[in-house]
């Protein structure tokens, strides 16, 4: 009996060990889980409260070419990152509702279904520079890039931009609205600022709005959203299309 007793002790002690085991290998599953859930949060927080649209300036160029930005001509305070305020919700618009006087603004002057924003580059330098200025998208939820118009004023030119007809590759028109096609799905615009004098400034006002007359418009884009974001760097190193070198 004695020898019975002993060997079902030493039999549950291994049953409590392995389960000892499994717990403790199970808590460190759960803690690991967790440590990935906070980062992944984090990651995501930061990312998405940026604001839907910010605009990041390469340091070398600032640094090595003299090239500044700012959101003030009368407070020339130097960023490297610029963010816009966000627009909580944008119902669809027609190009001809926007103000006439969008490229007077200064930082953020959303309207009504718009988001608007301007700011300044300007040459510091001693020497002409040339720079590059990519509008990037960052995602696209319901396929609301169908939809989506953005106007980009430089100084006194205007270009509106949009993703290009699906059925003909072609760019979009709609009455008095020409617009330029999207670059690439990624990379909606690329365009190259050569031979910026120094002492020279370029104002931007940038216009995001969904154009209600795109017959792809449709009430199966409500509850989409589309984040993007703005950089301005010496140098592009995808694919470069000399055509769109102004």
């Amino acid at each position: 009996m004695k020898n019975k007793s002993k060997g079902k002790i030493t039999l549950d002690s291994e049953k409590v060990k392995k389960r000892e085991q499994r717990i403790k290998i199970l808590k460190i599953t759960i803690l690991l889980i967790l440590l990935f859930l906070i980062i992944l949060y984090f990651i995501l927080r930061v990312v998405y409260e940026l604001g839907d649209f910010t605009v990041s300036l390469d340091p070398q160029l600032e640094e090595k070419s003299g090239l500044v930005m700012y959101e003030h001509l009368a407070d020339k305070q130097h960023k490297r990152i610029l963010k816009a305020e966000k627009l909580e919700y944008m119902d669809n618009i027609c190009v001809k509702w926007l103000p006439d006087n969008l490229s007077e603004g200064e930082g953020s002057h959303n309207g009504d279904n718009y988001l608007a924003y301007s700011f300044y580059l300007e040459n510091q330098g001693v020497d002409p520079i040339n720079y590059w200025y990519t509008i990037i998208s960052d995602d696209v939820i319901k396929n609301v890039d169908r939809a989506i118009r953005i106007m980009v004023i430089r100084n006194d030119e205007q270009i509106i931009y949009a993703k290009a007809n699906e059925t003909t590759g072609e760019a979009e028109i709609f009455g008095d609205e020409i617009t330029t096609p999207f670059y690439s799905n990624t990379n909606l615009i690329l365009q190259q600022r050569q031979n910026m004098q120094p002492g020279e400034i370029d104002k931007f006002t940038i216009v995001i709005f969904l154009e209600g007359d795109d017959p792809d418009c449709t009430d199966e884009l409500i509850g989409g959203e589309m984040k993007m974001h703005m950089d301005i760097t010496e140098e592009h190193t995808a694919q470069q299309n000399t055509s769109n070198q102004v």
